[in-house]
Parts: C-alpha cells; sequence; structure tokens
C-alpha cells in the first residue's frame, strides 16, 4: 500500500525541503564569497545613501532701524485757490517744485511675512503761481515744510537670492507748515499787510511697492516706490484774503537701510 503524506500526496514526507536547501545554500555561499553578510550588506547600503539635510526654519523676529532717502519723480498738487473778499479763484501757472524726502524709522517683525513700523517723513517744497484775485496780477511765492508720522504694515511675499519683494501701506499725519510768503507786482510787493503762512496737521496715507536685498544677515539694502496723499488744507493768509490747497499727492522713488537690532 502507498503511504500518504500529511499533505495529502503521495512520496517523501519533506520534498519541499529538499527543494529549497540547494538554493538556500547557494545564497550563502554567495554572500560570504563576497565577504558580506546580510546584516552587512544592509548596513553598507544605508551608508552609501545620499545625505539629505533638512535645515531648521528660522524666522528673524525682532526690532529694526530704518533710514531712506526719496526723490519725487511726479506729483499732483489738484488745484490751489486764492479768496479774497469771499470770492476764491485758481492761481494760474501754479507750481510745486519737487522735494528731497528723508525717512527714519522704528520696525518691529512679527514672522518671516509680516513685519510693521512707525516712521517720520522730513521734506520741504516750495510753491508760486500768480493771481489777480486782488485786482492786479501779482506773483505768490511760499515755503512748505512737513514732518509726516505714518504707522506701516508690510508683507513680504518672498525671498529668492536674498532679494524679497514686498507691499506695503501706511496711515497717519503730517504737519504743513507754509512760511516765508511774499506777493510781488511788476517786482515790488503789493500793498496792503503782509502774509503769514499757515500751518496744520492733515490725514495722510501711502502706498508701498519694493524690494530688499540681504547685504548681511542684520543689514538690508531696500528700494521702493511710494505713494502718498496728504490731505487739502490752508496754505497762508491777511486780512480778506485766504489762499488754500486741495493735498499735495507724491509718487516717489526711494533707497535705503534696514539694521535689524535682534
Amino acid at each position: 500500500m502507498t503511504r500518504l503524506s500529511p499533505s495529502g500526496t503521495a512520496g517523501s514526507a519533506t520534498p519541499g525541503r529538499a527543494a529549497i536547501a540547494p538554493f538556500l545554500f547557494s545564497a550563502v555561499v554567495f554572500g560570504f564569497g563576497f565577504g558580506l553578510t546580510p546584516v552587512a550588506q544592509a548596513e553598507d547600503a544605508l551608508l552609501s545613501a545620499p545625505e539629505v539635510t533638512i535645515a531648521a526654519e528660522t524666522v528673524s523676529a525682532g526690532l529694526y532701524l530704518r533710514a531712506d532717502l526719496g526723490a519725487t519723480v511726479f506729483r499732483q498738487e489738484g488745484s490751489p485757490s486764492l479768496a479774497v473778499g469771499g470770492l476764491r479763484s485758481d492761481f494760474d501757472d501754479d507750481r510745486f517744485d519737487r522735494p528731497v524726502s528723508g525717512t527714519l524709522g522704528l520696525g518691529y517683525r512679527f514672522t518671516d511675512i509680516l513685519r510693521a513700523d512707525l516712521t517720520a517723513d522730513l521734506f520741504e517744497g516750495r510753491f508760486s503761481g500768480t493771481s489777480d484775485a486782488t485786482g492786479t496780477s501779482a506773483r505768490y511765492r511760499a515755503d512748505l515744510r512737513g514732518v509726516g508720522i505714518l504707522a506701516n504694515g508690510y508683507v513680504d511675499l518672498a525671498t529668492v537670492a536674498g532679494f524679497t519683494p514686498y507691499l506695503g501701506a501706511g496711515i497717519g499725519a503730517t504737519s504743513v507748515d507754509w512760511q516765508d510768503v511774499t506777493a510781488t507786482a511788476a517786482g515790488a510787493p503789493i500793498a496792503g499787510s503782509a502774509y503769514h503762512g499757515d500751518s496744520s496737521w492733515r490725514f495722510t496715507y501711502a502706498l508701498m511697492a519694493g524690494a530688499s536685498y540681504d547685504l548681511t544677515e542684520r543689514l538690508k539694502l531696500d528700494i521702493s516706490y511710494r505713494y502718498s496723499d496728504i490731505a487739502g488744507g490752508d496754505m497762508f493768509a491777511r486780512a480778506g484774503e485766504n489762499a488754500q490747497d486741495d493735498g499735495l499727492s507724491r509718487h516717489e522713488v526711494r533707497a535705503g537701510l534696514r539694521f535689524q537690532l535682534y
């Protein structure tokens, strides 16, 4: 009688072992033939894998100082006018020169994207225009000195090869001080009392776009465009006469430095 194996097939009780044994022997001999055990082969594969370094995320939060110089490339001064006896008329061939401005500020970086600063903007200018509202064609001139205090916020978009483009906006007030007012007709001062300049605080807002470049770990070069708008107000006056402007808008190109304190 033929004896059946436990698996239900005829023949030897361990045919699987006999078939596998030569394969295992060859594998062991092959591995040892190269002097490597399976564990050693695995360790060698790990050591030969390329090294991957993951840099820790750093956020340069903290205080910074800034200083900028700005040049007005275009300005809109609206329509300044002179009122005499309650009747107001615009100045003819009026113009404001294009002042250079200087800015100092203290800021704080909150994250690698958001920062804010408080700035003091200093600038000077000069107005000149002609009016015949008094019955005589007269040339008016006045000096302008301004100090703007703005709270600004910025969004730094990304940093590529040391360059970081950004967008910003500011809101605050500007002290506009008119001084040294003169009015002449045919080269001589017009008759009557002297004009006195007006000084007032005016609502101001600004929009900025620019980019910074990392000069060092703490120092950045900042190049930007800024549009600022100063509300209108009184310019100068004397008895029975009053001159006004309807706002000052400036388009500036600015360059400056930002220094991270910590």
